[in-house]
């Protein structure tokens, strides 16, 4: 083994132990809480730590065939990012009215 090989299997290894120590971090605070958005913006980063996880065994088997599932799994942590803000901003907007709270009746 030539030393840069040495080298990239070394960091390598650093990289997937970082991987675990962030994803026990991340259970924690999954666990722990205190409020839902903590706990949405938990569940996005374990599916960032998952990517991570896939690109450090891509790396370890010099295979490419994990880029699309990591592709995809970005798509999906995005939108489920996106569909939680706009659950939140919806449901903490001030001022807000819903149609139950009138006595006009529905519209």
């Amino acid at each position: 083994m030539t030393a840069p090989e040495q080298v990239d299997r070394i960091l390598l290894i650093t990289a997937v132990v970082l991987i675990l120590v962030a994803g026990a971090l991340l259970l924690a605070r999954i666990w722990r809480g205190p409020s839902m958005l903590d706990r949405a913006i938990s569940l996005d980063v374990c599916a960032a730590l998952i990517i991570a996880g896939l690109a450090a065994k891509s790396a370890f088997a010099l295979d490419p065939f994990y880029f699309p599932i990591m592709l995809v799994l970005a798509f999906l942590g995005f939108t489920g990012s996106v569909g939680i803000a706009r659950f939140i901003a919806v449901r903490d907007r001030p001022g807000r009215t819903y149609p139950d709270d009138t006595q006009d009746g529905p519209r």
